[in-house]
């Protein structure tokens, strides 16, 4: 296969973001006024829609408008992890980007996939690294970007195709996780009702009057003995009403009794007590356990009368807007952050269907989370299939 040696400068053109005085800027459509995309908007695809702030067209050159098969790429953040980083311009858009970012057009549409892909991978990254500047706002220059070396195989339409396919394949499957993420809520109103309004009149309790243990506090540990021991479960393992990094949890040494006091067991539910209120009352259904694990103090934990509510269904209505906002109702605040206590939580309302009717959602949750697991391995395997085909037509 042959190659040929270029600098990037030979083959893609570097343009500025958009300058502009906050003054002219909008965070809505008006007449002469065209959208500025930000850093925000770059990820792995571009995001075209959301958050934008429109200015004038005047502002804007015709060559800063992105086209087809342009690069947009943040040129400047105080977060590591985002200077550098890319998208490509799927179509011509009525729009631009913000004087944080940049365009790069690549001078030739053949190339133009396969340097779209040189951009993602870790040789890139490398160079990024080496031309960052900063040291609370890392900064990257075109000037530098010039010089950049880079081999383009005679077979770089067949790299790309296949970087393309295999792309798609990871897209795919990461847009089938996002539907089953909203599946649920949606078949959860659809089984239930309006938790608020409760169109479907169901009987009303008190969450203190379905469960038959705790709530409870967790467990205070200093800083200085975590590092070795136990699992122990913390408010950044949960989400949406599910722990999800049960196999990376930080380990604690306990004291011979604290397993038997603070252990956690399948289908407790915790619940976030201690937090910034968007976050307070957060909470989640303990799964199958493979080791005895313990929770943090700024977490209650409960378990329930499963006689009167499955906890499945109880852990989908603590997700729901009507017990949010009545967490907000009875937090109390304090120096950046507020709190809910044990009695707040026993006095939230609970809807109470009947019990078979839980049951069966439950079963179609049980369902719907097997496909979850089904395609977070198909994820995790196409993700693992495009690194692999970018290391090896880039390297490192």
């Amino acid at each position: 296969m042959k190659t040929r040696t270029v600098q990037l400068g030979a083959v893609c053109e570097f343009i500025r973001g958009v300058t502009f005085d906050k003054a002219d800027a909008t965070t809505r459509p008006e007449v002469g006024k065209t959208p500025v995309l930000r850093a925000g908007n770059i990820g792995e695809e571009l995001d075209a829609q959301d958050d934008l702030i429109w200015v004038p067209d005047a502002k804007i050159s015709d060559e800063q408008r992105l086209r087809q098969n342009d690069i947009a790429i943040c040129m400047s953040s105080g977060s590591p992890e985002v200077v550098g980083k890319t998208a490509r311009v799927p179509c011509n858009l009525r729009a631009s980007i913000g004087s944080f970012c940049g365009i790069i057009r690549p001078k030739s549409p053949d190339e133009a996939s396969y340097l779209s892909f040189f951009f993602r991978s870790a040789a890139f990254r490398k160079h990024r690294n080496a031309i960052a500047r900063g040291a609370n706002i890392q900064n990257l220059r075109f000037s530098q970007f010039e010089e950049i070396e880079l081999e383009i195989p005679s077979e770089q339409r067949q790299i790309a195709e296949r970087l393309e396919q295999a792309d798609r394949l990871y897209r795919t499957h990461r847009y089938a996780l996002e539907f089953i993420d909203t599946f649920l809520p949606a078949a959860f109103r659809e089984f239930f009702g309006d938790a608020r309004a409760n169109t479907k009149q169901w009987d009303s309790v008190t969450l203190g009057e379905v469960v038959i243990r705790g709530p409870q506090n967790g467990l205070y540990k200093p800083a200085s003995a975590y590092g070795e021991g136990t699992p122990i479960l913390r408010i950044d393992s949960f989400y949406d009403g599910a722990v999800t990094e049960l196999d990376s949890l930080k380990r604690v040494r306990l004291l011979p009794d604290d397993i038997e006091c603070f252990g956690l067991s399948e289908n407790d539910i915790v619940v976030n007590r201690v937090n910034s209120r968007p976050y307070l009352g957060k909470s989640a259904l303990i799964p199958k356990l493979t080791e005895p694990t313990v929770f943090e103090s700024n977490m209650m934990r409960l378990t329930l009368n499963t006689n009167s509510a499955t906890p499945v269904y109880v852990t989908h209505y603590l997700q729901t807007s009507f017990v949010k906002s009545q967490i907000q109702v009875l937090a109390k605040d304090a120096v950046n952050q507020s709190s809910i206590n044990q009695e707040d939580v026993k006095g939230l309302i609970v809807r109470l269907p009947p019990l078979q009717l839980q049951q069966k959602f439950a079963t179609l949750v049980e369902r719907v989370e097997f496909l979850r697991a089904v395609q977070r391995e198909a994820l995790r395997q196409a993700e693992h299939l495009f690194a692999s085909l970018l290391h090896r037509a880039f390297g490192a």
